[in-house]
């Protein structure tokens, strides 16, 4: 098919019509910590324990009741950026401070 034959097929189709630019516009973001979890391929419980992220917050996150802060959010692009770093530090045994 080319674009054109997909594209009013698509249309036609009552069950499967393409948003309007309006209506991709008004629906609803998903939010960041969702989207990197799924990518993931963890579950919440998963995300929260390896994160160390508290599963309520996260929920709060992902159901859009509350916002990642500053800090939250510069976590999340770590996260994103290189989960398996970010794990590594959070596992790792911290040194004491030499005199």
């Amino acid at each position: 098919m080319t674009d054109a034959e997909v594209q009013a097929a698509a249309i036609a189709d009552p069950d499967a019509r393409p948003q309007t630019e309006a209506q991709l516009t008004a629906a609803p973001k998903m939010p960041r910590a969702k989207i990197i979890r799924r990518a993931l391929r963890l579950t919440q419980e998963e995300f929260s324990a390896r994160f160390q992220i508290p599963l309520g917050t996260l929920r709060d996150w992902e159901q859009g009741k509350a916002a990642p802060d500053q800090s939250a959010q510069a976590y999340l692009k770590a996260i994103a950026g290189d989960p398996e770093a970010v794990r590594r530090a959070l596992e790792a045994v911290p040194h004491a401070p030499q005199s």
